[in-house]
């Protein structure tokens, strides 16, 4: 059955109406951010104090509203409220409701969650939605790669703690206090705050370096690979719209 001229209108209506509500609240979340961050400068007179609560009491009413909204939408509640995305918009407004009119000093560390509102950006960003396809095409390969990278600071924290446990034991006092030194060289960080100083610390340490090389590159090279693969996938799913 072939669908009327009007359906396909107001479908691009709909569309066009999303978008520039999605912009909408992409600009409310800088709002907020910004806000949050001009909470904390010392100087603020009292004017600019209310108005900031204000510009935090409308901004979290529209997340609300926003939270609520998808919430009754959702076809499984318990998927939507334990998603990622739910939790994230469930934490960037549940803040203000925890420490609204409440004396307890200590609650109010709540509302310092609020920084987490930037992870709502996430949801109307097609480039991030796109990195998140991506993550999930490599997760199994990252997570193997993971494991590896355990692994390998590990082991590399054991042959530098026999090597330099000798002569710097007050720095590589056990394995565990050797870790610090295995994560900022295989990393290629190299802090120089800890160090080897024998020979054989040395050496080990350049096979630790190049290692490291590797360990940098490799999840670059499988995201960027997955990113190239999630835009195809984008692009089909366009094209066959």
């Amino acid at each position: 059955m072939q669908k009327h001229p009007i359906f396909y209108e107001f479908q691009r209506f709909a569309k066009s109406a999303g978008s520039r509500i999605d912009l909408a609240i992409q600009a409310l979340i800088v709002i907020s951010l910004v806000s949050f961050s001009l909470e904390t400068l010392p100087d603020l007179s009292t004017v600019q104090r209310i108005a900031l609560a204000w510009v935090e009491r409308v901004t979290v009413a529209i997340f609300t509203v926003e939270y609520l909204i998808r919430f009754a939408m959702a076809e499984r509640k318990s998927s939507f409220v334990f998603s990622f995305f739910g939790l994230v918009d469930l934490v960037s407004i549940l803040p203000f409701y925890l420490s609204f009119g409440i004396d307890l000093r200590s609650v109010r560390v709540f509302r310092l969650l609020r920084i987490f509102r930037i992870l709502k950006l996430g949801r109307y960003s097609r480039a991030v939605k796109r990195f998140h396809t991506a993550l999930l095409i490599a997760r199994e390969e990252l997570i193997l790669y993971l494991m590896l990278t355990m692994i390998l600071v590990y082991l590399s924290s054991v042959g530098i703690y026999y090597f330099e446990n000798g002569v710097q034991p007050d720095k590589f006092s056990s394995i565990f206090s050797s870790l610090w030194w295995s994560v900022v060289t295989l990393t290629t960080v190299g802090y120089g705050d800890v160090y080897p100083i024998t020979a054989g610390g040395r050496l080990f340490t350049f096979v630790v370096l190049m290692i490291g090389l590797g360990i940098v590159s490799v999840p670059a090279g499988l995201v960027a690979s997955s990113l190239n693969q999630a835009r195809e996938m984008e692009d089909d799913e366009e094209s066959g719209a």
